[in-house]
């Protein structure tokens, strides 16, 4: 196997640069480089040198050996000054080394998965955590990388070997004295509890996968209602282009915000109506086609202008956004206002009801989203499998006139599934997309 090396600390330059190695090369290329092994597990300070004796740097080496190591291999982190010339001239002198090259985005902790140091749902929370950016997703993130998933599927999975195996006694040895007559009727009332448990687990995989995502908003509206304007105003900065020019916005413009702590994206699209061009078109194909899956619709119109209908096929809750509210005693329009619906009066140009809105989207964030302090699926992939689980203790427990061997094979079918979750059974078609999230280095 190669020895893996990678700058594990971020952009150049910087105060630190930490650069880690990994593999079986590491005992000769530690001495190689700064003439001695030093004691496992504690940071000293030494001169770097290449192959000629040169110094690279000065700087704090560990040696961490494995198995005992985030990889389980060997493993050394250089802690040089962060030039980038500092950074090209150690990774020169790792590479004249044979057997050692440049590692690949997720390759470290794809050793670390095969090693049994972290199982997939810990991976998957470490790339979550590296790229949290609000605190609700670093919470959740972090408590699925410290192993909640994993813990929690693995006692369903016990439980569901411990269920099959009095079911399989129950048949298997009926005539044996010492095996109850009743072994099965318990091992399927305990089935029946761990259904409940999962299908409540199941029932919070929404939140999770939105908590990771973000609150999805999306700004629809006529040319020139104000959806640029709103999406600067929401970002307080300069996003998107605004002219009285119809028709500017012709792509979809993101913007991630952290509403107190709950993630939200805020989507900007191109204004709906019948006569635009071509590429005007395509915008609003792509408006319609984002809010399709969006999970709030701002539908956005002018105070000063008749209200527009919208669009049929948005099967997300919209607010009414009424824009341009500096407009309001000016043209009379206040009088449109029904207290009966979900609306919003807003203004860029004085700032009237935006943070009245932000209020209202952090709050909607914070009812959609998981409170990141429990283990909830987070994935699409989690609740795929989850649902399997379910279909297959469902089918296990309703087949009473079944054959008992049929139904302790759908009890062997869910603990596959929760096996697929943490990566114990059948993921190596997985393992690509999973790791390729990385970043290089981690």
């Amino acid at each position: 196997m190669d020895t893996i090396h990678a700058l594990s600390s971020g952009g150049l330059p910087s105060g630190v640069a930490v650069v880690r190695v990994s593999g079986p090369a590491c005992r000769g290329l530690l001495e190689a480089t700064i003439g001695v092994l030093p004691a496992a597990r504690r940071a000293v300070l030494r001169s770097m040198r290449d192959r000629n004796g040169a110094v690279i740097d000065r700087g704090l080496v560990l040696w961490l050996p494995g198995p005992e190591s985030f990889t389980g291999e060997d493993m050394i982190e250089f802690q040089v000054h962060g030039s980038r010339a500092v950074v090209r001239a150690l990774a020169r002198h790792l590479d004249g080394f044979a057997g050692v090259r440049p590692a690949e985005p997720g390759e470290f902790t794809r050793r670390a998965f095969f090693a049994g140091r972290v199982d997939l749902t810990e991976a998957e929370g470490l790339a979550d955590l590296l790229a949290a950016e609000t605190e609700a997703q670093r919470r959740q993130a972090a408590a699925q990388a410290s192993g909640t998933l994993r813990r929690l599927y693995g006692d369903w999975r016990t439980r569901l070997i411990r269920i099959r195996a009095l079911v399989e006694a129950d048949f298997d040895f009926a005539d044996e004295e010492d095996v109850p007559d009743s072994v099965a009727d318990a091992a399927w009332v305990e089935a029946e509890g761990l259904a409940e448990e999962i299908q409540r687990h199941l029932g919070e995989a929404e939140r999770g996968e939105r908590t990771r995502s973000g609150l999805q908003v999306v700004l629809l509206g006529r040319p020139n209602a104000g959806k640029s304007s709103l999406l600067n105003a929401l970002a307080r900065r300069e996003v998107a282009i605004v002219t009285e020019e119809a028709g500017t916005t012709r792509d979809l413009i993101e913007v991630h915000l952290d509403l107190g702590g709950w993630p939200v994206t805020i989507v900007d699209t191109a204004g709906l109506r019948e006569d635009g061009g071509r590429v005007e078109a395509e915008g609003m194909r792509r408006a319609l086609v984002r809010s399709e899956t969006a999970d709030l619709v701002l539908w956005l119109s002018p105070v000063d202008q008749p209200e527009v209908p919208r669009p049929d096929g948005i099967g997300a809750p919209i607010w009414e956004v009424w824009t341009k509210a500096d407009l309001v005693e000016a043209s009379g329009a206040g009088s449109r206002f029904d207290s009966e619906r979900r609306l919003h009066r807003v203004s860029v140009v004085d700032g009237h009801g935006l943070e009245s809105l932000l209020t209202a989207l952090q709050a909607e964030a914070g009812d959609r989203c998981g409170s990141g302090t429990s283990a909830v699926p987070s994935r699409e992939r989690h609740r795929v499998h989850l649902e399997r689980v379910m279909e297959a203790l469902e089918a296990a427990l309703r087949a009473g006139s079944v054959a008992p061997e049929l139904r302790a094979e759908e009890l062997r079918r869910a603990g596959d599934e929760l096996g697929r979750i943490t990566g114990e059974i059948g993921v190596e078609d997985l393992l690509d997309v999973i790791f390729g999230e990385f970043c290089i280095g981690k």
